[in-house]
């Protein structure tokens, strides 16, 4: 089976264009599509637990730690521990931090605008059909399953 053949290769490979499209973007801000992933997972009004940010993203608990660590340096956020539970700290965007986060967020609108206009909304039914479906095998997969049986193609 040649790469081109696999589902995971074209997955991956659109993933990967995407982010290098959001990345070029976000330089012209001193930002990066996962800076702008961050912003974008914090409530403008009660701001949202560090704990919860990670996992609504993908991200890795230690790297979350160094990029809050990052932004709150460059002002962009503030961390404010929770009066109810001590134990929780909640993230908190700045006016700058807003500022970037607006930005990052007209990103995502043009990209899906663009992505809109070109897809008929019956193909985008079909993405988000077979997006959800491959999502479901793959949990199936990775909670049990010892192994999952590979095509044959021609």
């Amino acid at each position: 089976m040649k790469k081109e053949q696999t589902i995971d290769f074209h997955i991956k490979w659109v993933w990967h264009a995407i982010s290098r499209m959001y990345n070029v973007y976000a330089a012209s801000e001193d930002m990066t599509m996962s800076i702008g992933y961050v912003l974008l997972n914090i409530d403008l009004e009660k701001g949202t637990p560090a704990t919860k940010i990670g996992p609504s993203i993908g991200m890795e608990p230690r790297s979350l730690t160094r990029m809050l660590k990052s932004l709150e340096e460059k002002g962009w956020i503030y961390r404010e521990i929770n009066p109810q539970d001590k134990r929780f700290v909640n993230v908190f965007l700045t006016d700058l931090g807003k500022e970037k986060r607006n930005f990052a967020r007209l990103g995502v609108i043009e990209f899906n605008k663009k992505i809109n206009e070109s897809l008929s909304k019956e193909q985008l039914k079909t993405f988000f059909d077979v997006v959800t479906q491959i999502n479901d095998i793959v949990e199936n997969t990775t909670s049990g399953a010892k192994y999952m049986p590979i095509p044959e193609f021609d």
